[in-house]
């Protein structure tokens, strides 16, 4: 069973790739295009509790999101996040930053924070549909760059 955090951010419909301790996952409000979650399996609720097993994979965690995102976006940087003060459970938001605006499937995603810490609450909110055609390509994305 997923953990509340895991769930909160629209776990299945949003998930984009999953490891044995973590799971991948499109934020369903996009503060910038392609801004994603990245939430530990394990149930710990600080980083220093994850397993061993769970800092090795967030290594190649890590290494497939900014790969993928930086394929999808061109993000000039990225911000990882460790907030937990909401969701407790461990995890990341993970924003590419860019000046300016990206554009995808009508929608425009400004990153209205640059170059400034990130504007988490001026995000593109996506509907159901949006969430489950966005989370789809970045899940074929992300199976295309692992098969390299």
């Amino acid at each position: 069973m997923p953990n509340p955090t895991a769930l909160k951010f629209a776990w299945p419909r949003s998930r984009i790739a999953e490891t044995a301790c973590w799971t991948v996952q499109l934020r369903p409000k996009q503060p910038t295009l392609g801004s994603l979650v990245v939430v530990c399996k394990e149930p710990v609720t600080a980083f220093s509790a994850i397993s061993a097993r769970a800092f090795s994979e967030l290594a190649e965690v890590t290494q497939g999101v900014e790969r993928l995102l930086a394929g999808f976006t061109g993000y000039e940087r990225i911000n990882w996040l460790m907030l937990m003060m909401v969701d407790p459970d461990v995890h990341f938001h993970v924003i590419p930053r860019y000046a300016g605006t990206r554009e995808h499937a009508g929608l425009s995603f400004p990153d209205a924070g640059w170059p400034n810490p990130p504007a988490l609450a001026e995000a593109v909110s996506l509907s159901d549909a949006q969430i489950d055609t966005l989370s789809a390509e970045l899940s074929a994305r992300w199976s295309g760059a692992a098969a390299r």
